[in-house]
């Protein structure tokens, strides 16, 4: 593997109830792999039930492997990966969600690609949400894609890996749910290579998601603010297509 480290960034907002189990997974699968180092990065995003306290738990257990990251209040979905993504150490950044609807043992096939790539984007191959969701995404994804010419069928889908130089490059602006969107668009403005997997999907068993119904104005208005600040910063510095590692 020409890649030796990875840090996996765990973004949580009142998930006591799912975040023992995700970062628990991820440090079993990470733990298995040929690294020379690896870290699990909790974002606590301002919780108001037990999640930071159990990220404490966990991270007094194994301090070589898991930190913490504690938002007060609460700054929103954007800003706890701006955070797990900005004190990330490693060569490789992989993000999932903390409600395990992922299985992290995917993070396997996620591995080989990047070799060739600065990007390895998932798609959920059946996903399990409710009807609601699902067409309010499928029309989110739909409008991206146009706006931004963005040749991904799940822009959204949790489930990423990232060469670090990417956000050497890339600085998120958004606040809340535009981030998915907003990466791949500023990664497509400066040549980033994507390439794209199908991961399976899971109902969530337990905690509840935080996505409402008026989140659809305030993402409709950064994606019209992010379009406007990407097209009006110049593509500085060679592309990064065909760098060595």
């Amino acid at each position: 593997m020409p890649f030796e480290t990875i840090s996996a960034v765990l973004p949580a907002f009142n998930e006591e109830e799912n975040i023992e189990t995700a970062a628990r997974r991820l440090v079993e699968v990470l733990g298995g792999l040929e690294l020379r180092d690896w870290e699990v990065i909790i974002v606590d995003d301002g919780s108001v039930d037990r999640t930071g306290e159990i990220a404490d738990r966990l991270v007094a257990e194994d301090p070589a492997h898991i930190r913490v990251f504690h938002h007060k209040p609460n700054r929103g979905y954007a800003e706890a990966l701006k955070t797990g993504f900005t004190n990330a150490k490693s060569q490789l950044i992989f993000y999932t969600d903390s409600d395990n609807q992922f299985d992290v043992r995917e993070i396997v096939r996620l591995l080989p690609l990047i070799e060739e790539a600065d990007i390895v984007n998932g798609f959920r191959i059946y996903r399990f949400d409710p009807l609601t969701r699902l067409v309010v995404s499928w029309v989110f994804n739909l409008v991206v894609r146009i706006t931004f010419r963005i040749k991904v069928r799940d822009i959204d889908c949790a489930f990423k890996l990232f060469r670090r130089e990417v956000f050497d490059k890339v600085t998120i602006e958004s606040k809340k749910f535009f981030v998915d969107a907003e990466v791949l668009a500023k990664a497509r403005y400066f040549g980033f290579r994507v390439v794209e997997i199908g991961v399976r999907h899971y109902p969530r068993t337990a905690g509840s998601s935080t996505v409402r119904p008026h989140h659809v104005l305030s993402t409709l208005k950064e994606l019209a603010r992010i379009w406007i600040n990407i097209h009006s910063q110049p593509r500085s510095g060679s592309s990064p297509q065909g760098r060595k590692q």
